[in-house]
């Protein structure tokens, strides 16, 4: 089943991104891999593809997990959590219907 994981940054996030950013990629790098992540991605905190020292507001990853407790251990075990970009993180069920 696919699940959403909605996470939350810290004010003033991005130097802590910034350095647990190759971990986090690696992560995601092997979802893709396996067939499982649909799509992932930063909500930039201004209206810009490239928001600069403005930074970020969070993430949003879509991938295939056996149950929900397994997209939430996946969610925990993020380094954006260990390095404290997240304030918070949600992971709901998701259905996809288009495209």
């Amino acid at each position: 089943m696919l699940y959403a994981i909605i996470s939350e940054d810290v004010e003033d996030s991005l130097e802590k991104r910034i350095g647990a950013r190759p971990k986090h990629i690696e992560r995601l790098n092997k979802l893709k891999d396996e067939g499982r992540l649909v799509l992932a991605g930063p909500h930039p905190a201004i209206d810009s593809n490239d928001p600069g020292e403005a930074g970020f507001s969070g993430s949003l990853v879509v991938a295939e997990f056996d149950d929900l407790e397994s997209a939430k251990a996946w969610a925990d075990s993020d380094p954006f959590v260990a390095a404290g970009v997240y304030s918070s993180v949600v992971v709901k069920t998701f259905k996809k219907v288009l495209p």
